[in-house]
């Protein structure tokens, strides 16, 4: 643990020190100790490793270190070989001997381990040759493979609080506001507001004192682009809220952070105390005069309590239940102070803006959207993880060139951007550029961050329900609009996916829309009819189909398919007499079964089990 830093020369000093120790072409082990990678046996690796490494006396030639999430979390556990950069997928405790003496000793790469392009079929050795990272530009999530962040030293090493350094030394609070409005950074949190703008209102708010929040009440499903930040590099976050409170005058913060995340919550607890112990929290941080304490508050994983009003009620203690916009939450926030709300990811741009200076900053994305923009891509994709790339990047190219496409050659359907309260956007628009305003304009919005790909088995109405029914249960009930229009839109999706949609329900559904739009206390309920008018946008005729011919065209919804055994395939191999849990299919051995339509279920058991395509869903 470095020593007590009480001035910014102390710093400087303690970064060039730790930088003349990590020797960059020192052979160093860095496997991927996320959640998703632990939950796949990484720290049964890490521990392999280190034992390795130990018998056979190599610790002072071979370092071993457990870092944060890689991204590419399907193919975890993740092993690169640094500096050469050799990636390892998959990789199990009986793989770590052969890597120490094949890799480490002996300098042969292991083929088994690498990464298969399932296009060309090549093997791939280096991290950075890999389509998922080579496409990517991954200047806020990329340190998360090159520190252990459990280790205050590895982040200072690389550069750390070298941002708030340079702000308490050159610059007034106001310079650093101005850097910030500059930059265009926008709230990657899902309103996309501008950070620098909200910095300067809460500033310039009257008030006893001031508060510095961070939102890590990550509530999308699939979404885990903060967690995983939190998780991998805690002190970027801690660095960007210290910069934040300097420029707007605050001596206290608080991360609010899902208790659901324990990993995120440990690592940002020993973060602290770190930062604590070396001075860079707390009072007179470096000789400078500032003070700033910050504290974690678990959520109890409530989704509307990622809306700011009724984060900080929680915080409070009080019900998460939203209020009013009319009042601001930078002039009358937590226990009705000034109170400045950016999520993980806004926090973790801001030392990267001050190091890196605003012209490099604003060289990448587009002329509204600044910066790059982490995406939990998930579904039907091959190639699923954490993708960090420039704001303007088209959809295809994150779907195609990153996620590697849609399995089995099936086509490309929708994809569905900005959590439960996002839109579906359709194969025609697949060359859309990313950033805030196209996706609005598309009827979606980029929302923290999720991604969900789909293919021609998905019904879009269904999708459309799914997220309907899951705001249902998040909506707080507090104002009738929401409480009331989700329910009604629950029940006409639920009717028409079983077959018993009506004239009219297309029509009901716009007008709840827009009644919710219009009337809605918080941005729950004016975002929740997105996935309903981006669906009627441009699905409308599966709707219509579902209601007027009572079929579902992707054949997914139960209330209107039936399943059917063709006689012509069936070999009466007997596989889906087994299987199906209500004895609705009969028939000798070795000759053709038939299935009884009134006991069927429709559970799809025997489509899954015939290996001879038999099963016919109409």
């Amino acid at each position: 643990m470095s020593p007590r830093l009480t001035s910014i020369s102390d710093l400087r000093n303690l970064r060039r020190s730790l930088k003349k120790s990590r020797d960059g072409n020192k052979p160093c082990i860095t496997i991927c100790a996320g959640t998703g990678c632990q939950a796949t046996g990484a720290s049964e690796v890490v521990e392999k490793f280190r034992q390795e490494i130990k018998d056979r006396h190599l610790e002072d030639k071979i370092e071993v270190r457990a870092s944060g999430c890689h991204g590419f979390c399907e193919r975890g556990p993740l092993v690169v070989i640094r500096p050469q950069m050799i990636c390892y997928m998959n990789v199990e405790i009986t793989d770590v001997t052969q890597i120490t003496a094949d890799t480490l000793l002996e300098g042969k790469v292991i083929d088994r381990l690498l990464y298969q392009n399932p296009l060309t079929n090549e093997k791939i050795v280096h991290e950075q040759d890999i389509p998922f990272y080579k496409f990517q530009q991954r200047i806020v999530f990329g340190s998360n493979g090159e520190i252990d962040p459990t280790r205050i030293d590895d982040y200072i090493a690389i550069g750390g609080y070298q941002g708030l350094e340079k702000v308490l030394s050159e610059m007034a609070p106001e310079q650093v506001i101005d850097i910030i409005k500059k930059s265009g950074l926008r709230g990657r949190g899902g309103g996309g507001f501008f950070t620098g703008l909200k910095w300067e209102s809460c500033r310039k708010a009257k008030g006893k004192e001031k508060f510095v929040i961070c939102n890590a009440d990550e509530g999308d499903p699939g979404a885990y682009m903060d967690r995983s930040l939190l998780e991998g590099n805690p002190h970027r976050i801690i660095e960007g809220m210290l910069i934040g409170a300097y420029a707007i005058g605050s001596e206290e913060g608080y991360v609010y952070v899902r208790n659901e995340y324990p990993l995120a919550v440990s690592n940002l607890s020993l973060a602290i105390e770190q930062a604590k112990e070396v001075g860079l929290l707390g009072k007179n941080i470096l000789g400078s005069g500032l003070t700033f304490t910050l504290k974690i508050n678990r959520g109890g994983g409530a989704f509307v309590c990622g809306e700011s009003t009724a984060l900080m009620a929680s915080l409070e203690g009080k019900v998460g239940e939203p209020r009013a916009k009319y009042i601001h939450t930078v002039e009358h926030g937590l226990w009705d102070q000034p109170s400045n709300l950016n999520n993980v990811e806004t926090w973790a741009n801001v030392p990267i803006i001050i190091n890196k200076g605003v012209d490099w900053y604003t060289s990448i994305g587009t002329s509204g959207s600044k910066g790059t923009k982490i995406f939990s891509l998930v579904g039907k994709i091959n190639h699923t993880g954490l993708v960090e790339v420039p704001m303007g990047i088209t959809l295809r190219q994150i779907v195609y060139d990153i996620g590697g496409g849609i399995p089995d050659g099936k086509r490309f359907k929708a994809i569905q951007t900005g959590g439960p309260s996002g839109g579906c956007i359709p194969e025609s628009l697949l060359d859309l550029p990313v950033d805030f305003d196209r996706l609005q304009k598309a009827g979606s919005m980029m929302g923290s961050g999720g991604m969900i790909v789909m293919d021609e088995d998905n019904c879009m109405v269904d999708m459309a329900r799914y997220f309907v029914q899951f705001l249902q249960e998040e909506s707080c009930g507090k104002c009738t609009p929401c409480r009331e229009g989700l329910q009604q839109m629950g029940e006409i999706l639920n009717r028409i996916c079983e077959g018993n949609g009506k004239e009219g329900d297309i029509k009901l559904l716009q007008d709840l829309s827009r009644v919710m739009i219009d009337t809605s206390l918080c941005g729950l309920g004016l975002t929740a009819p997105n996935p309903v008018l981006s669906t009627l946008r441009y699905f409308k005729d599966e709707y219509e189909t579902h209601i007027q011919s009572k079929k579902c065209p992707a054949k997914f919804c139960n209330g209107l398919i039936s399943l059917s055994i063709d006689p012509e395939k069936c070999t009466g191999c007997g596989a889906c007499v087994k299987v199906c849990p209500v004895d609705a299919i009969s028939g000798e051995k070795k000759k053709s079964h038939q299935l009884d339509g009134d006991k069927c279920v429709k559970c799809r058991a025997c489509h899954e089990a015939c290996k001879f395509d038999a099963i016919i869903i109409q």
